[in-house]
């Protein structure tokens, strides 16, 4: 080798190492650097960091802590003293204003009779003005003794001259007294509206139970609720979502005001949750957002409307889902169909050429078959692309067609306390082979599907750990089932309906239980995968928004009946800290 050679060797060599000693010593601002934590990344190596830096509204370093100790600088660090952080927590299915005006209503979630909601409905009356609406929501009539619908008279005795409108749990059915069913001028000759059904006494006289499209009798007829209880009802719900860990909420029904509300909110920098909107208000809303199209990444991503929400039946609990065979426990009746097919189909082509995901309600097998059927003709008449049409709740299916989701390229959106919630009475009305597709999480994983993973809150308890916990055990919070005497004991279903006691061991129907990384994954990749936003959040990663959430216990690794007491200690997003319990110093 010539000198010359040799100096320029020398020298690329010397500019080599130069450049490794400064970008090895140099040093990148950040505003909060996070130390001294377990962190599941939930990348896709399933990563364990122990640090993480932070600048403005997004991760600008994750790894070990001498790293990004060592890459970084910034005005706060703060020690996490050893505690878990995943990703922050998303539930792909949930209504946020109802959940925050269900606190400014009668709270009837957990009521185990009549009489205890009649007392709630009578301390309400008293502290209204006369002839004002009560409005409440949360009964269930599968939790009281006498399982059967209630009748107007029951609320008459207490609220005479006061109209009563309280909806059920699953938002599928309404109980109101005689002042509300003379309101809406609801008589023996009404007719049952298409999409609904006035539950009737023998001699065909209205009872007071209005099912689906029938509740629209009388609430079309209560006032609206003031902007200022909104603005609260929003507040209330932001604040219980940040406590619980949850940094993004898919929104489903949302109409043109509840956009606006939230847009108004981001503007005036309040505290706020991300928002995956699905349009499900009025057809002016629609027709709004047909002319405007999409919108995405409003405020930084804190609001995404790029959704339509679709109906196609009814609620399991009060026998509106829609069956292929009669309910094994009401022989006469198959279920609602909220719409025909051909408008189904037709709505769904819609949205998807106007650049909108379609997210329809399905529970029941024969609601699941119409959709998918509709999908899979929708889909062969527009341009081939990443739609990424998904059924809200999948949750009676058959066991043909659950493996068609993948292959239709569906996704099956679906909230894990449905079943521990529905599992005493879910036999009784499906019957012992149908049941066998209900919930069933793991065949859907099975067969190639992800799950994004939701509440339906305010029907369920908003709390995502609670989420989590079912999809790992098929279990209540309290331990129920753990075998098969105890399901004898305690769900509708007698010894003769036990063929395989091994499905009840310690969970209902376990084969279908999925593991601790799958149903935290249902909380965050696949929820952000169920939004588009899988390069924006989901998971801890360099350029990803800094949504995360700090919990009080390690949720891989605590044992399964300590996973519902695991609680976030802090909740941030995009950088902000929105809910704190521990002590923070620089």
């Amino acid at each position: 080798m010539n000198p010359r050679a040799k100096y320029f060797v020398l020298f690329l060599l010397v500019f080599v190492l130069s450049l490794w000693l400064y970008f090895f010593f140099s040093t990148t601002d950040a505003n909060t650097i996070y130390v001294n934590a377990k962190i599941y990344t939930m990348d896709g190596e399933n990563g364990i960091a122990e640090a993480m830096a932070v600048g403005g509204n997004k991760i600008i370093g994750i790894g070990s802590r001498d790293d990004i100790e060592r890459k970084f600088r910034a005005p706060a660090t703060v020690d996490l003293q050893g505690r878990t952080v995943v990703p922050g927590l998303i539930d792909a299915h949930a209504h946020l204003l109802s959940l925050g005006i269900s606190k400014l209503t009668v709270d009837l979630v957990g009521t185990t009779s009549t009489d205890t909601i009649v007392q709630r409905v009578k301390d309400r009356v008293a502290r209204v003005e006369a002839g004002q609406w009560v409005r409440g929501r949360g009964w269930d009539q599968n939790d009281w003794s006498v399982k059967s619908f209630p009748t107007h008279r029951t609320l008459d005795r207490v609220s005479p001259s006061n109209p009563v409108y309280l909806t059920r749990i699953d938002g599928h059915a309404a109980w109101v007294n005689k002042k509300a069913l003379e309101i809406a001028g609801i008589t023996r000759a009404t007719p049952d509206p298409p999409g609904g059904k006035i539950i009737r006494d023998g001699r065909g006289n209205p009872t007071g139970v209005l099912i689906d499209a029938a509740m629209r009798l009388v609430s079309s007829k209560m006032p609206s609720i003031s902007h200022a209880e909104i603005q609260e009802a929003l507040r209330l719900a932001v604040a219980e979502c940040a406590a619980l860990g949850i940094t993004t909420v898919h929104d489903m029904g949302v109409d043109l005001e509840d956009v606006l509300l939230y847009q108004q909110a981001i503007d005036n920098n309040l505290p706020m949750i991300r928002i995956y909107a699905a349009i499900g208000g009025t057809e002016s809303t629609w027709n709004h957002f047909v002319e405007k199209g999409p919108l995405v990444g409003y405020g930084e991503g804190l609001l995404t409307v790029r959704a339509l929400k679709l109906y196609i039946d009814g609620a399991l609990g009060s026998r509106g889902a829609a069956l292929i065979e009669p309910y094994t426990d009401d022989p006469q009746n198959r279920g609602l169909t909220i719409v025909g097919e051909q408008k189904f189909r037709s709505d769904v082509e819609e949205a998807l050429k106007h650049g909108f995901q379609v997210c329809t309600h399905a529970i029941g097998d024969r609601g699941n078959n119409i959709v998918l059927n509709s999908y899979e003709k929708a889909l062969a008449t527009v341009p081939s692309g990443d739609y990424r049409l998904r059924v809200e709740h999948a949750q009676v299916v058959s066991r043909s067609d659950i493996p068609r989701f993948n292959q239709l390229g569906v996704l099956p959106s679906m909230q894990p306390t449905h079943c521990t919630s529905d599992m005493y009475w879910a036999e009784a009305r499906l019957g012992p082979e149908r049941v066998k597709g209900a919930y069933a999480w793991r065949s859907f994983r099975d067969a190639g599907s992800i799950i994004p993973g939701g509440s339906d809150f305010p029907v369920e308890r908003p709390n995502p750990i609670h989420g989590i916990y079912a999809a790992v055990t098929r279990r209540d919070l309290q331990g129920h089932p753990i075998d098969a005497q105890d399901v004898v004991r305690n769900f509708q279903l007698s010894p003769s309906g036990i063929s395989n006691p091994a499905d009840f061991e310690n969970g209902w129907y376990v084969k279908e239980k999925l593991t601790r990384e799958e149903a935290l994954r249902m909380f965050t990749t696949w929820a952000a995968w169920s939004e588009f936003a899988e390069k924006e959040k989901g998971s801890l990663e360099k350029g990803k928004f800094a949504d995360f959430v700090v919990l009080s216990d390690d949720i891989m690794a605590v044992a399964e009946d300590q996973i519902p007491q695991i609680h976030a200690v802090m909740t941030v997003v995009g950088g902000k800290v929105l809910h704190n319990t521990i002590p923070i110093s620089d």
